[in-house]
């Protein structure tokens, strides 16, 4: 089961450290020993919007091999959405099985033709700049659409967590991660849904 994790410049550092950890757990915690990562960018290395500098472990080249994407957001994302090469490297993941974006990554999956009739969610500041390229844009913490999820904010990391079940017939993965959203990751991974609504109604109110 692999993952990539899209890192680029001027990206919020804990957009991507708030599900890279949780989520990579689950292969240093033995739930899932066969969970493997790549972090992937256009360049070997990428700086925060404050200059922390992150290496790739994969540069360019096609996503389309992965079962999960995820992609952060932070003020990088708006010079992105005008990035040609960007957005074309970004749509070789199309045939990953499940795309997940974290605050203003959703303008990311967005421009790349991913969120097109779906609804979706992003950073509150930004909902009005998701609304073209979704079905609809909502104010709210996290939007499952199936093979899409994106979360509305950086997940705090004293609180992040994931909930993991694997499809039926090529057994790829269905993962949801939700910060404080879903089940601690010192429990072990449930039925994702299930998990991820339970502790939203918890925390004041329900997703979507």
């Amino acid at each position: 089961m692999r993952t990539a994790f899209v890192v680029f410049d001027r990206m919020t550092a804990l957009d991507f450290v708030g599900i890279y950890d949780p989520l990579t757990r689950l292969h240093s915690m033995g739930f899932l020993p066969d969970f493997a990562w790549e972090v992937c960018a256009q360049t070997p290395e990428v700086a925060d919007d404050r200059g922390l500098r992150l290496r790739a472990t994969a540069v360019g080249g096609s996503l389309a091999a992965y079962d999960l994407l995820v992609v952060p957001g932070g003020v990088g994302t708006r010079l992105l959405l005008q990035d040609a090469a960007f957005l074309a490297w970004l749509r070789t993941a199309a045939p990953v099985a499940l795309k997940v974006s974290v605050c203003t990554g959703a303008l990311l999956l967005g421009a790349a033709g991913f969120l097109q009739g779906r609804r979706a969610t992003t950073h509150p500041s930004a909902v009005a700049d998701l609304a073209p390229f979704c079905h609809t844009a909502l104010a709210t913490r996290l939007v499952d659409e199936g093979a899409v999820i994106t979360a509305g904010g950086s997940p705090p990391l004293s609180t992040s967590g994931c909930s993991w079940s694997t499809g039926s017939r090529a057994r790829r993965p269905r993962a949801v991660f939700a910060s404080k959203w879903t089940t601690p990751i010192h429990s072990r991974p449930t039925t994702a849904r299930e998990a991820l609504r339970s502790q939203a109604a918890s925390v004041s109110g329900p997703s979507e």
